[in-house]
């Protein structure tokens, strides 16, 4: 089983990121798979989390995530205010949208993937009243890091959830940041 907490702010869709990788994971042949919002009262901009689980196998229970094997931060100035490493599992995956490089991060005990996901999603015109969203561009880095998912997997999920022009736009948005994604260990490239 594989656990993935994503870290972001309302309305830059972590939840509906979660859900996404979870049916692109299942068009990948994972049968056991989940996906959750963990979030209170928090409003547009406010920090929010969701989790995934992967499994082969079905899943039976839905407990919060606190020992994810991958996180994903949609926004780095969360690394900081949000604590997003907290519990993550020793060489696991932190991905994480930012300019910098995995060695420029400077964090030991992980494997580090990073993508310039906000310029990839204004690119390609993925704004929505001011923000920019770069949730499904994220799925990209997830995918080359991981490889956990391929590329057809996500573009059958984008394809379920948005009318063509708009899962065009995304998937392309998706298939820059899996070309972009610089990828180190242990904080070295």
């Amino acid at each position: 089983m594989c656990e993935i907490r994503w870290h972001g702010r309302g309305g830059q869709g972590a939840i509906s990121s979660a859900q996404l990788l979870a049916q692109a994971a299942y068009y990948g042949g994972f049968r056991g798979v989940t996906s959750a919002p963990t979030f209170g009262a928090e409003r547009r901009g406010a920090p929010v989390t969701a989790s995934t689980r992967l499994s082969p196998e079905p899943l039976r229970f839905f407990s919060q995530i606190v020992n994810p094997d991958i996180v994903i931060v949609l926004d780095d100035s969360l690394m900081e205010c949000a604590n997003a490493t907290a519990g993550l599992r020793p060489r696991g995956w932190l991905i994480i949208n930012t300019r910098k490089t995995p060695r420029d991060l400077n964090l030991d005990g992980f494997q580090i993937a990073t993508a310039d996901a906000t310029r990839i999603a204004i690119e390609n015109d993925l704004e929505v009243a001011g923000s920019v969203i770069v949730n499904t561009a994220m799925l990209g880095a997830f995918a080359r890091a991981t490889r956990l998912v391929t590329l057809d997997n996500i573009r059958e999920a984008i394809g379920h959830k948005f009318a063509p022009a708009l899962a065009k736009k995304n998937f392309e948005a998706v298939r820059m940041t899996y070309e972009q994604t610089m990828v180190g260990e242990h904080g070295n490239t």
